[in-house]
């Protein structure tokens, strides 16, 4: 298995876990709807209904954490990282994950495997509100998403190897999709020639790059700049 076939496969894994759980977010709109029914219409509030929210929220959190780092879609501080080449951000940002991101995930996942066992053994129940439900399955979220997180960090980091070997990003897998879709429909067209196709899909490929790179400054621009 090459790199790129890695990186979509491991790609496909937490794209496929961020959209299974982010329905999540409906189930969650319609406890809170039903329950503020309950609660000012009916004066019949549910006691455990805070946890069970807690609990939906907090797994949509956890689990579409691989999914977001997938697509590149944590904040990153790049007043720094924006001016560098695509190497440069490979080695800066490769240096930040050995630094701080595996040995945090590691972590996350090595006490979150003992609190979600710790939970297993004694039946925990919430604590929180009366009739607590609960909350070992729960806690069981926490170690499988670091898993799922340590997971997608390994495919960056090789992401970051492929672009110091290349000088190039390898495409995401979204991007590679939203491409895709471009160079089909084209392709369909009657009414684009071969060579405005071609100067079409240069063009997407150069927005492509600068999106994925975030490319502000040109590099000949900034060193005309430089005294």
């Amino acid at each position: 298995m090459n790199a790129q076939r890695l990186l979509r496969t491991i790609d496909l894994v937490s794209y496929a876990s961020g959209k299974a759980f982010a329905w999540l977010i409906m189930a969650l709109t319609f406890v809170v709807s039903i329950e503020v029914f309950k609660r000012y219409i009916l004066n019949a509030p549910t006691a455990w209904i805070f946890d069970f929210n807690s609990m939906l929220y907090g797994t949509l959190f956890m689990m579409c954490g691989a999914y977001t780092l997938a697509a590149a879609g944590h904040v990153r501080a790049d007043f720094v990282y924006i001016y560098l080449k695509p190497r440069g951000q490979a080695t800066l940002d490769l240096i930040l994950y050995f630094l701080f991101f595996i040995p945090g995930i590691l972590g996350l996942i090595y006490a979150g495997y003992d609190y979600a066992a710790l939970s297993w053994r004694i039946g925990e129940h919430s604590t929180v509100t009366a009739e607590g439900p609960p909350v070992y399955h729960f806690k069981t979220v926490i170690p499988l998403a670091g898993a799922l997180v340590m997971l997608q960090g390994l495919a960056e980091i090789v992401r970051c190897i492929v672009c110091l070997r290349t000088g190039a990003w390898p495409p995401r897998l979204e991007d590679v999709e939203e491409i895709d879709v471009i160079e089909t429909q084209l392709g369909r067209s009657e009414f684009v020639d071969e060579e405005s196709r071609r100067a079409a899909m240069e063009g997407v490929h150069a927005i492509d790059e600068a999106a994925r790179h975030r490319t502000v400054v040109d590099e000949t621009e900034r060193q005309s700049r430089t005294p």
